[in-house]
């Protein structure tokens, strides 16, 4: 299997970041998840680098539903990221870890007054998903005595090359505006009191492993920006989403660059402003591609159990990477303490969970395991444990930073102490 640059071998065992993830292992406990901080800025340089190539004005907000550690937020807030979010968590997170308020887009389909009163007090702009949502977001906007900024989601109805629970641009989403309907919302939106539209957004998926369908996406936005200005709206921004795939079958998966999505993208989206005679910023939303390789999970053998297979038994489950069993999702496995040896067995990675599906990798070669080894699952960084639970009251595991050799804890291991914290007993049954 082919390694990235960031994870290596020395002694037979696999490194992260220049650390030792056994040793990591043995020191912190398993299950548990290590990210290499260093890997995340570095992509996120790497991203912004690509696009800014074409055009000065771009910004990165990372999609923050990917990983929600306030450490990883932090190290992209330092590089200048902003955040695409999804919650009052996930706001106030970014906030906390530094990001301006103009670089955060509250984006969602089903937002409470609530959500919306926290960004027009956090000065956030808000993703209209609805002209009902519309009209609550003027009415809290008036309510609080300011302006707030908008953009609507657009819905492009585009197929995409994904699995569908994650293509959010096709025509039976849940997600967006009509694009043909676009133009009715920003003349109502013209129409609010408390309302000022200033942007267009989309996403049109997740784990897309092709550009092209990027590039129909800005089409269709650029087509949108030229009805919205000749409406009269002055557009600052037109955010692209983002979707950009990364390899999690590492020898064989397509691994476009950033700079093949920009090389695809930014034609499209620079024709499109000068058809319009407009010059707005240009914002992507990368989630997966900043955060997904960056992390490891590791989670040590409990067992091995011959059966109709061989199953490796080990510590962590879909309660802590949920992706294999809700998208039959591929990661690719080694085991850590002898990361250079040669297979000799087809095994399949099991969990502990009290569910037939809780199945980490299945039929993979690997050199025969044995309990007490060390499984580290790769590029667990997106949607690991940012989807993990406490499903058959298991705590949470500790989530470790590594950085050029240097190692800290990022987030302690849950006890059952918090498993029960929010837990109350009625009176009538004291």
């Amino acid at each position: 299997m082919k390694l990235p640059s960031h994870l290596t071998v020395r002694d037979s065992r696999l490194h992260l970041g220049g650390v030792d993830c056994v040793s990591l292992a043995e020191e912190y406990g398993t299950p548990l998840y290590v990210t290499d901080l260093d890997r995340v800025t570095g992509n996120f340089r790497r991203f912004h680098a690509a696009l800014a190539a074409h055009y000065p004005d771009v910004q990165v907000l990372f999609a923050a539903k990917a990983n929600g550690n306030l450490a990883v937020i932090r190290a992209l807030a330092a590089e200048g990221a902003g955040a695409d979010v999804f919650s009052p968590g996930e706001l106030e997170l970014a906030i906390r870890a530094g990001m301006k308020p103009e670089r955060l887009l509250f984006n969602g389909s089903s937002k409470s007054r609530a959500d919306l009163a926290l960004a027009v007090e956090k000065g956030v702009r808000v993703s209209v998903d609805s002209l009902d949502e519309l009209h609550q977001l003027d009415a809290v906007a008036g309510e609080a005595g300011k302006t707030a900024e908008i953009a609507f989601r657009v819905n492009p109805a585009l197929e995409v090359p994904t699995h569908p629970k994650i293509a959010t641009g096709l025509a039976t989403s849940k997600f967006g505006i009509p694009a043909q309907e676009i133009i009715g919302a920003y003349r109502e939106a013209l129409a609010c009191e408390h309302i000022e539209p200033v942007g267009i957004h989309c996403h049109i998926g997740s784990q897309i492993l092709e550009v092209e369908p990027f590039a129909r996406s800005a089409e269709v936005m650029v087509r949108v920006a030229k009805e919205v200005t000749d409406l009269g709206v002055h557009l600052e921004f037109l955010d692209i989403g983002g979707g950009l795939g990364i390899p999690y079958h590492h020898d064989t998966d397509p691994a476009p660059t950033p700079a093949d999505y920009a090389a695809a993208v930014m034609p499209v989206f620079l024709k499109g402003i000068r058809e319009c005679g407009i010059d707005p910023a240009l914002w992507v939303e990368p989630g997966r591609w900043l955060v997904g390789d960056s992390s490891v999970l590791l989670t040590r053998v409990n067992s091995v159990k011959k059966a109709h297979k061989t199953f490796v038994n080990v510590d962590a489950g879909f309660n802590l990477l949920i992706r294999p069993a809700m998208y039959d999702s591929y990661h690719e496995v080694l085991v850590a303490d002898r990361a250079d040896l040669p297979a000799d067995g087809t095994y399949t990675v099991a969990g502990p969970i009290c569910e037939t599906g809780d199945i980490l990798a299945h039929d993979r070669a690997l050199p025969t395991p044995k309990a007490g080894d060390v499984i580290a699952v790769l590029d667990a960084g997106a949607y690991g444990y940012a989807m993990s639970s406490q499903y058959n009251s298991r705590p949470r595991c500790a989530e470790v930073a590594v950085s050029n050799g240097k190692h800290a804890l990022m987030r302690r291991a849950e006890t059952l102490d918090d498993v029960t914290a929010a837990m109350e007993t009625p009176a009538w049954k004291e």
